[in-house]
């Protein structure tokens, strides 16, 4: 898999700024806020239409424009694709591959994969469980992009739940007269959107304990070359709802009976406290959370065994390597790290990476490499 160029037309502090990629490594090197991050985001939105820094496309946008844009050429093992992201203040989005506007997202993702490595992911260790929910998910969108559609369908049903339950309260509270004939409406209502819960629920969950699986070993394996063989790493994936075996019926049933167990306190609280939106995982050293107990370089050295597994399992998924982006990480890890991580690369993987500086660098990597400097959002070949 191979990034040949990217044009960005407003997007971010880039006006209409296009740059041809010469080498399998290159290094974008400038100063703070001069638009490094910006162009590795650029190739994130393409590989899983999300930005990891911003929620809302207005913030995508430059200032003052209404549209901007994202194109792209790559190169894949079967052939060429050319890829355009259409970004609108408005939030509506149009995504075109080959020329042709496509009715479904879904049918964009997978086309250009990539693991993206920023100093933002020490939050996957000492984050909330939200950052290590989004970190699974993303990579599943990757893998299997039919997941990103059955996610959007869960979030829906949580939506709608949420809203009855809110409403329940609220009728609860004012002590309406029609108490027993609205109460029995709702409850119909309620069991109709546990059903649906449940049923979406289960996929999520599934395939969420399916992937830490697949990417327990290999982490573990990286962390333990990197750490000398000094430490074990676990990973636990900690669903909200306990079920054992991987079948759709009986993970439904267990969602379903939590579900009974917790009615009560939904209802008191007026939203949904079951399901995958609760999921922790957890991630210990020696047997000792890294959350509360890992030093800053326990952490970092499990954060790059992640995204190296991450690599490794895409790469062994999809048949072919994927784009590794590094967004000003070298400078965030130890001499020893940074040679297992540039060891581990080396020609395996077309790999973009931000830098203030080019000392950190060993004169190899600089003489195989195509350097290119930023400067209020203008790129120097």
């Amino acid at each position: 898999m191979y990034l040949k160029n990217i044009h960005l037309y407003s997007f971010r502090n880039y006006t209409d700024q296009t740059v041809q990629f010469k080498a399998q490594k290159t290094i974008i090197v400038g100063n703070n806020a001069q638009g490094k991050s910006n162009l590795l985001e650029a190739i994130e939105l393409l590989s899983t239409l999300k930005s990891h820094r911003v929620s809302r496309d207005r913030e995508l946008i430059l200032e003052d424009a209404q549209t901007g844009q994202i194109l792209a050429n790559l190169t894949r093992s079967y052939g060429t694709s050319e890829l355009a992201l259409i970004l609108r203040s408005s939030g509506r989005r149009t995504v075109i591959l080959n020329q042709e506007p496509l009715r479904r997202h879904i049918d964009f993702l997978g086309i250009l994969n990539a693991v993206q490595f920023s100093s933002l992911d020490l939050e996957l260790v000492r984050g909330a469980p939200e950052v290590r929910r989004n970190w699974v998910d993303t990579l599943l969108i990757q893998l299997e992009p039919v997941y990103s559609h059955i996610l959007q369908q869960y979030n829906q049903v949580l939506r709608q739940r949420n809203a009855l339950l809110k409403e329940i309260r609220k009728r609860e509270l004012a002590n309406q007269n029609d108490k027993t004939e609205s109460f029995s409406s709702d409850v119909s209502q309620l069991n109709l959107w546990d059903h649906q819960l449940a049923e979406t629920g289960s996929r999520v969950t599934r395939r969420r304990a399916r992937v830490i699986e697949r990417i327990r070993s290999l982490a573990q394996a990286w962390h333990s070359s990197i750490s000398g063989k000094t430490e074990i790493l676990q990973i636990k994936y900690l669903p909200n709802v306990n079920w054992i075996e991987d079948d759709p019926i009986q993970v439904q049933q267990a969602f379903l009976e939590k579900i009974e167990q917790r009615r009560l306190a939904e209802q008191q609280l007026g939203t949904t406290v079951v399901g995958p939106h609760r999921d922790e995982i957890e991630f210990t050293i020696n047997h000792t959370p890294a959350k509360s107990y890992g030093s800053q370089g326990q952490q970092r050295t499990l954060v790059l065994a992640l995204k190296l597994a991450e690599l490794k399992l895409l790469e062994e998924i999809i048949g072919e390597p994927p784009l590794l982006l590094l967004d000003d990480v070298l400078a965030e890890l130890d001499a020893n790290r940074q040679n297992q991580l540039l060891e581990a690369i080396q020609d395996r993987f077309q790999t973009l990476i931000t830098t203030t500086h080019l000392n950190s660098f060993d004169p190899q990597w600089l003489k195989s490499s195509q350097i290119l400097s930023v400067e209020k959002g203008q790129i120097c070949h």
